[in-house]
């Protein structure tokens, strides 16, 4: 017992000499003393071969060691801190901080948050799905029955093919239509935003990957009037007041009549140019009336309600505002493009 009386007394003496001059110095103290294999922590094993009547007594006197310790260690601690702020340099807290440049919105983004805040003003809500989807909602719901050829207007891409109802990734946001239209009460105002999947080689005028903004109005008595007034307020929101629009009848399983939207080129303003190709108009969207056939499949009676749908690309809209003729911009994160626009969109 007195080896471990004067191994105490030792330690006690090593405290009252104990420095350090950095944190560093203070945690090699620590471990010293406190670690696993330091002079406390030995002397607390030793402590267990201790005779019984022995152990009141040295177990107060380990405690108190223990105390002192780790009492010496945190004031050791609060010496180094205070010295390190009193060595670092000093700094004035009211010099501006380092400049740097700040980031912008990629213009798909610039693009898709316009069309959405011009369709707000109009009173449209906004409605979004998943993007991996059943073949129920992006095809059979629309009026596309399996085997029908139009589905081979849209190279799909398959997640899960195992069963009725395959999976695959959306070829257009009109899935989120038939889903607004099986769950929201009537009448129905929404556009729905979204990313879009086709297998299509990718090019200056196609890619893989692109972005939709589809639009659905459900009522009583709407007709092919309000749909094209609809369309021509918008097409003069985004490129101009003065922006006319035309409409060529085309097809669209889930629409009928149907319709392909071209807007006067806001380059050449109608005389044409290398933009337009020289005829003086932009396509810019597809619409048409919801075919009865698609209301009655989301539970909607066709013979009281009826409506309107339109989807375009976002960057096709994007292309035409800012007069890129590459889609594959969009997508290459080419910091080149994406300063440029920046600068041009800040004039």
């Amino acid at each position: 017992m007195s080896t471990m009386k004067e191994t105490i007394e030792q330690i006690q003496k090593e405290l009252t000499e104990l420095k350090a001059a950095s944190q560093k110095e203070v945690e090699e103290a620590r471990v010293r003393f406190l670690g696993k294999k330091g002079s406390v922590t030995a002397l607390m094993e030793q402590f267990r071969s201790v005779a019984p009547e022995m152990k009141r007594e040295y177990g107060q006197k380990l405690n108190e060691l223990k105390k002192s310790v780790t009492a010496k260690i945190e004031e050791l601690k609060e010496q180094a801190a205070a010295a390190a702020v009193e060595l670092a340099p000093k700094q004035d807290l009211t010099m501006p901080g380092d400049p740097f440049e700040l980031g912008s919105r990629h213009p798909v983004s610039i693009v898709r948050q316009e069309i959405v805040d011009i369709f707000r003003k109009f009173g449209y809500d906004v409605a979004e799905g998943p993007e991996v989807e059943d073949d129920w909602h992006v095809f059979e719901a629309l009026n596309f029955p399996p085997n029908h050829p139009a589905r081979e207007m849209q190279d799909t891409f398959f997640v899960s093919t195992g069963h009725l109802n395959p999976l695959l990734l959306r070829t257009h946001t009109s899935s989120v239509q038939v889903r607004t239209m099986e769950t929201h009460p009537l009448p129905i105002r929404v556009i729905c935003p979204g990313r879009v999947f086709r297998n299509e080689a990718i090019s200056a005028r196609a890619h893989c990957i692109f972005h939709q903004v589809e639009g659905l109005y459900i009522d009583k008595n709407v007709t092919f009037a309000d749909l094209k007034q609809a369309i021509l307020l918008f097409a003069r929101e985004m490129f101009g007041p003065d922006t006319q629009i035309r409409m060529r009848p085309s097809y669209f399983p889930f629409t009928e009549p149907s319709a392909e939207v071209d807007v006067s080129c806001n380059i050449c303003h109608g005389k044409g140019c290398n933009i337009c190709k020289g005829t003086g108009w932009l396509e810019i969207m597809g619409c048409g009336m919801v075919d009865p056939n698609v209301l009655e499949a989301s539970g909607i009676d066709s013979k009281v309600y009826s409506g309107f749908a339109f989807g375009m690309g976002v960057e096709r809209i994007a292309m035409l505002k800012w007069q890129v003729n590459d889609l594959r911009h969009y997508f290459e994160n080419d910091m080149r493009f994406l300063h440029e626009f920046a600068t041009a969109t800040e004039v």
